[in-house]
């Protein structure tokens, strides 16, 4: 067995855990987000006529995408959140706290769990060596009700990473690179596990972006084994037990796909599809009007250090718009100690509260018509950010950086000092 047939073989009674086989799986952690919760919440009392959650410190709701509430509707959805978290004594409801992803891995997620969540990127957490996977609002109501859930075993990739990362490109641009190259279905209902030394380089915040951005290729889950960065990161978050997972010798992969990272240029995702990308320098010298620096792909202190290497003592391009919003309220209180915030507000930047902000386009940041965005996010659909008349291009946070500097899309290579 791969290792993830045997996460899922012990989360399950079964014991023939194989790719295609339908099986009934028990969960870790069930997740939902101010976009997501209010129909689970619906579906669970109206339809399954539900009176008890499975485990009130087991499942997490968070108010991320609409906060702080920008609208009347957006306040009633916290509302009737606030009010079903009391009801059910839940342990854990994070409330404008940041993304519920970063939350996730900052205060729950261990290596070996199986988590569902009621939004896409849930994937992210096989940064941590999890398996976790994104599922609509009804079968997150299900979860609520019993913490189990069926799921079809997946067929599993590997993606071995060799050679040295280069200066000025990053784990966005690798997975940025792969989507182009899977196609936006390439790897639909497939784990995708990244490994090889290329990866084991990578800080377990550069780890998320990767596996947060295997859903834009259809997949499943992504997964990254633990190592001892992972047991560093656990160790500082006070989670130091966990069981241990790995491949049997006999283990077979669908397939298996080498990059080399030496040989790696920064990448662009243009409008109006993730795989739609491109080498930078197809793009450089594009005028663009907002920048974006956030999301749970790259709102990370890592990234806003990248950036703010970039940005120090230098100023944005006039008329352009850079907003930087931080995924939790911890990486922004660690932004403002290291001086962070005040070399971007020194920019010219501004600085959100911590949120889904631009990625989603629930608050700050809306696009006009025929504007151009350059975003950390993981995706570009049309009017995602406001207008269906304005694109969306995707890029790293060394990427965006660089770019606001000049006002048009910039290689951050030539902006390294």
């Amino acid at each position: 067995m791969n290792v993830i047939e045997k996460i899922l073989a012990a989360h399950s009674t079964e014991t023939d855990v194989r790719p295609g086989r339908i099986i009934d799986v028990k969960l870790d952690y069930v997740m939902a987000n101010d976009v997501t919760a209010c129909l689970a919440i619906d579906v669970f009392e109206t339809r399954l006529n539900a009176k008890k959650v499975f485990d009130p410190a087991r499942l997490i709701l968070v108010m991320d995408h609409y906060t702080p509430s920008s609208s009347v509707n957006a306040a009633d959805t916290h509302n009737r959140m606030r009010a079903f978290a009391r009801e059910q004594d839940l342990r854990h409801v994070y409330d404008g706290m940041g993304i519920c992803h970063q939350l996730m891995m900052e205060h729950h997620v261990k290596p070996g769990q199986l988590i569902v969540g009621a939004d896409s990127h849930t994937c992210t957490y096989g940064a941590l060596g999890a398996l976790a996977t994104g599922m609509g609002s009804t079968d997150v109501a299900v979860a609520f009700n019993g913490g189990k859930i069926w799921m079809k075993v997946p067929e599993a990739v590997r993606i071995d990473v060799i050679g040295e990362w280069p200066a000025g490109v990053h784990a966005k641009d690798l997975i940025l690179k792969i989507i182009g190259d899977l196609t936006a279905q390439g790897a639909a209902y497939k784990a995708l596990c990244f490994g090889g030394p290329a990866v084991g380089a990578l800080s377990v915040s550069e780890r998320m972006t990767l596996c947060n951005m295997v859903i834009e290729a259809g997949a499943k889950f992504g997964y990254i084994a633990p190592d001892e960065k992972t047991d560093i990161y656990l160790k500082a978050a006070n989670r130091v037990s966990y069981p241990a997972f790995a491949d049997d010798e006999d283990a077979e992969y669908e397939r298996v796909l080498t990059y080399d990272v030496s040989r790696l240029a920064p990448q662009i995702a243009f409008p109006h599809s993730v795989d739609n990308v491109g080498e930078i320098g197809k793009f450089e010298g594009m005028p663009i009007d907002e920048c974006f620096l956030g999301a749970c792909t790259n709102g990370r202190y890592e990234d806003l250090a990248t950036a703010a290497s970039i940005l120090e003592s230098r100023h944005i391009a006039p008329g352009l718009r850079f907003l930087i919003t931080p995924a939790s309220g911890d990486i922004y209180l660690r932004a403002v100690e290291s001086g962070l915030i005040a070399t971007f507000i020194r920019s010219g930047a501004m600085v959100g509260t911590p949120g889904c902000s631009a990625c989603f386009g629930g608050t700050g940041g809306i696009l006009g018509r025929r504007e151009k965005l350059l975003s950390t996010a993981n995706r570009n659909f049309k009017g995602r950010v406001g207008s269906p008349d304005s694109e969306i291009y995707l890029a790293s946070p060394a990427v965006v950086a660089a770019s606001a500097l000049n006002g048009v899309i910039t290689d951050p290579r030539r902006a390294l000092r």
